[in-house]
């Protein structure tokens, strides 16, 4: 960020202090931030600088190395598919209130990003990084020759679709239901010429380490799970179920047990995607009601006002007040 502030003609020490920041913030990369700070930081960066795809250009810089150990173990995967698995799998050491997944369907594949913290502020610009990162991840996974398909953006179009073009150089998709990447399924079976078993496992107990301090969520791997298989529609039992490995009665009792059912996760899943559609895409509602997997717009309207007791219209416009 400081690199990218001096080829805009800023003082990063300067920017860093106007918004609050201390001073030692880039000394040290082991240096955490939030979720809500990155984005303001992020947003502000671009208004200062006059560049409004900020984001895009941190993003491009980024790639494995800036996922620690998460990101050397994906490294020393096999091949891509185990790589992503390894990702996603422990994505949360790495950083919180983001989720990454991935849907295939049939020869479509969508390595997807998306934001679980309500309330951030500069989510165009942190979903336009986190895609430009994974198309870099995708490119050290595959090798020089990967070719995506398409660059997913819950945003709509910028004014300036130029720095987008030039870097993707693909379809870029904008108003989705959901940040990503997609690409043919062929590439998760492409073997990586890097692979040591040997370092892999030792970093796998490192991390089974850290993975026995925080407890695993259940119901929050299914609400992650179902924002990206509802890019396919392959949000129902025994397809969320297949994806965890479970047979779907132990997946239907373990919900049980939880106090929560996949019908309940699902229409969790699908609010928190409509009022992030309704507020940062300009898709009108029968297109959300699509992607959210509705049949018709007035079940989606339906739904909508169980939740909030109002239209989706009416909410939509209340957010521009």
């Amino acid at each position: 960020m400081p690199d990218i502030l001096r080829k805009l003609g800023q003082n990063p020490s300067q920017v860093i202090d106007d918004l609050g920041f201390a001073p030692t913030l880039f000394d040290n990369p082991d240096n955490r931030i939030t979720l809500a700070e990155r984005g303001r930081l992020l947003e502000c960066c671009g208004k200062v600088s006059g560049c409004p795809h900020f984001g895009l250009l941190i993003g491009q810089q980024d790639g494995l190395d800036q996922l620690g150990i998460v990101g050397l173990l994906a490294r020393h995967a096999p091949d891509v598919g185990t790589a992503l698995q390894r990702l996603i799998r422990h994505f949360h050491l790495q950083a919180q209130g983001v989720e990454i997944g991935l849907a295939v369907d049939g020869g479509r594949a969508l390595f997807s990003y998306s934001i679980a913290e309500e309330g951030v502020t500069g989510l165009d610009q942190v979903g336009d990084g986190a895609v430009a990162a994974q198309f870099n991840i995708m490119h050290e996974l595959c090798g020089p020759d990967f070719r995506a398909l398409a660059a997913w953006f819950v945003r709509p179009a910028p004014k300036n679709l130029k720095p987008y073009r030039d870097f993707f150089q693909i379809r870029l998709q904008f108003d989705a239901s959901i940040y990503g990447l997609e690409f043919s399924s062929s590439w998760l079976t492409r073997r990586l010429p890097s692979t040591d078993e040997a370092l892999a496992q030792l970093i796998a107990e490192k991390l089974s380490v850290l993975e026995s301090q925080t407890a695993e969520d259940l119901s929050e791997n299914v609400r992650r799970l179902m924002q990206t298989a509802l890019a396919f529609n392959h949000v129902d039992a025994h397809q969320i179920a297949s994806m965890l490995g479970l047979h779907v009665r132990t997946y239907h009792r373990r919900l049980h047990n939880d106090g929560t059912s996949h019908r309940e996760l699902l229409d969790q899943t699908r609010m928190a995607l409509a009022f992030r559609l309704l507020e940062y895409s300009s898709k009108d509602i029968a297109e959300i009601s699509t992607l959210l997997g509705y049949a018709e717009a007035r079940s989606f309207i339906r739904a909508f006002k169980r939740w909030t007791a109002t239209t989706p219209a009416r909410w939509r416009r209340q957010q521009t007040i």
